[in-house]
């Protein structure tokens, strides 16, 4: 992978080279732990970057492990849509684990913990388990099942796992401390009976891990250096230590937490996005307007500008929220130097040139982009009669105004000098067509005695081709729609506004996803073919940030 930004300095990739340095690791190993309970998102590609990215700068490994620890919520679409969008934002693995590879190991270790008295069988209910674990200023009370002897708890947990016990009857905890100012040890549990069907293990299994339970286990058993979190599991690490101290695995990988990535005008809870696709409120997990990385996908966004963006955000202790604005630069920074140009016209303005020959039609030859020398070209006809955008035309104009107008000239994009000398109006005073002259001697260069500052984009009349163009925005009009439960009062109802267009006939003859710039509009990919010719397009994203005027 050959990213043209440079690699930020941040704390976790100078504690590797430090570990490196000083011998206290050999290779960096690293691992990306998703839950297949949902489509990853933006914040996602955070961890996937750092994770990924630094076991590819390293000369290490990364593994992608799957944590499949809750078959309620758990499906095998999820896990092949995580696959493709790992593998789509340019990364490898060294291989493809689940938690689920290790529920024999995790079993044993438990009974280990019993053994040592370290670990008992509750009987307690969860709401009662909550209920005497305490308060951040109250300490926990002890459960009255805490006493049980190890020969019972052995005998209880061992019928958990044959299937003795319906859901919820007991759970198997950690005897730690229920004085604990840190809630998360005071005596956390570690298996929950579960009657439910796991899609790689079937019904071979009733009990099921906790996520802290599996997770330092799992990445001992896979030799991890850096088990790299987001903060929020900050409190959880003195129970994955405990874990680690208290068991003997072959390894012991030292948790490390950064910030994660909170965007603007977006929400990144798997639960508001599986609302939001439940609701219809989006059409799927991969609408173009969702923050998932198969949204993004789909929206026509660049990997590579997913990778920058993450880069750019950096790794810090200290939560912060990103502001859309960002991603969007980085999406246009790379479009910028790969997207094709073409011409499109979205609100139509009739001109006929009363000075060009009846019938005839020029075959301009056009590069896609002026800028690369080998840039295929595309035939770009001109004829008597072309259509503008509306909003090119003022007939009263401003002081500042550069485009058309009476009496005034503009440049056609890759054609000729105009200048209007007609207006014509309907009934109701609208203007409906323009009458304008060109001048001959001004293809592909402006006249030499004086100077046109305007350049428009256009289409001929007689070629135009037809287009539906999906204009997405951003899904919230609100920078924080995540600060309230009832988020969805937050929804942009103009987040998708559908149009005909009018765009070159180049344009019909494109593969589907492939990205346009559309010249002074922004940037849009290709979205529907019929009978082989394109249909639809929809944007990727605007040439320039439009909602700092509004925001």
């Amino acid at each position: 992978m050959n990213e043209k930004h440079e690699k930020r300095a941040h704390f976790i990739r100078q504690l590797m080279v430090d570990e490196l340095a000083s011998g206290k690791h050999q290779r960096i190993v690293t691992r990306f732990p998703p839950e297949p309970n949902g489509y990853l998102h933006i914040g996602h590609a955070k961890s996937i970057c750092l994770n990924f990215g630094l076991a590819m700068e390293f000369d290490g490994r990364c593994y992608l492990r799957f944590d499949d620890t809750n078959p309620i919520k758990e499906e095998e679409e999820f896990v092949h849509a995580i696959i493709d969008d790992v593998r789509w934002l340019g990364f490898d693995w060294c291989a493809i684990t689940y938690s689920s590879d290790y529920y024999q190991q995790l079993y044993d270790y438990a009974i280990d913990l019993i053994k040592k008295g370290l670990a008992y069988v509750d009987s307690l209910t969860m709401d009662e388990i909550r209920a005497y674990r305490g308060t951040l200023q109250e300490p926990g009370r002890e459960s009255p099942y805490r006493s049980r002897s190890v020969e019972d708890n052995l005998d209880l947990f061992l019928r958990m796992k044959a299937g003795e016990f319906p859901d919820g009857a007991h759970v198997l905890r950690a005897r730690i401390d229920m004085g604990s100012g840190n809630v998360n040890m005071r005596d956390p549990v570690l298996y929950r009976i579960r009657h439910v069907p796991h899609q790689r293990t079937g019904n071979e299994w009733c009990i099921y891990p906790m996520y802290d339970y599996a997770h330092p286990i799992s990445d001992a058993l896979e030799h991890i250096s850096h088990s790299l979190c987001t903060l929020e599991f900050q409190d959880h690490r003195p129970l994955y230590d405990w874990l680690i101290d208290h068991l003997s695995v072959p390894c012991k990988p030292v948790q490390t937490e950064f910030a994660r990535l909170n965007l603007s005008h977006t929400v990144t809870s798997k639960r508001k996005l599986r609302e939001l696709v439940e609701q219809g409120v989006v059409t799927g997990w991969d609408d173009p307007r969702l923050p998932t990385l198969s949204g993004m996908r789909k929206r026509g966004y660049p990997p590579q500008a997913i990778r920058q963006f993450c880069e750019t955000v950096g790794i810090s202790r200290s939560d912060s929220v990103i502001d859309m604005s960002l991603l969007e630069a980085c999406v246009r920074d790379v479009l910028n130097t790969t997207a094709k140009r073409a011409l499109c016209v979205f609100d139509p303005l009739k001109v006929v040139i009363e000075n060009y020959p009846d019938g005839k039609t020029e075959a301009l030859q056009v590069s896609y982009n002026a800028q690369d020398p080998n840039s295929e070209s595309r035939v770009l006809p001109f004829s008597k009669e072309i259509y503008i955008e509306r909003s090119d035309f003022m007939e009263v104009p401003s002081k500042k105004y550069f485009r058309l107008s009476p009496g005034t000239e503009v440049r056609l994009r890759h054609a000729y000098v105009i200048r209007c000398t007609e207006v014509i109006h309907d009934e109701a005073g609208n203007v409906i067509e323009l009458r304008c002259t060109f001048d001959e001697n001004t293809l592909g260069k402006n006249p030499e005695d004086r100077k046109v500052k305007g350049v428009i984009h256009w289409v001929s009349a007689a070629d135009a081709h037809p287009v539906t163009v999906y204009q997405y925005d951003r899904l919230f009009h609100d920078a924080n729609p995540a600060r309230e439960e009832q988020f969805l009062q937050f929804i942009n109802e103009d987040s998708l506004q559908v149009l005909t267009a009018l765009a070159e006939p180049a344009l019909a003859s494109q593969p589907l996803d492939e990205v346009f710039q559309f010249e002074r509009l922004g940037y849009y990919r290709v979205n529907q073919l019929e009978n082989g010719h394109v249909s639809a397009f929809h944007r990727v994203v605007d040439l320039k940030d439009t909602w700092a005027k509004v925001s």
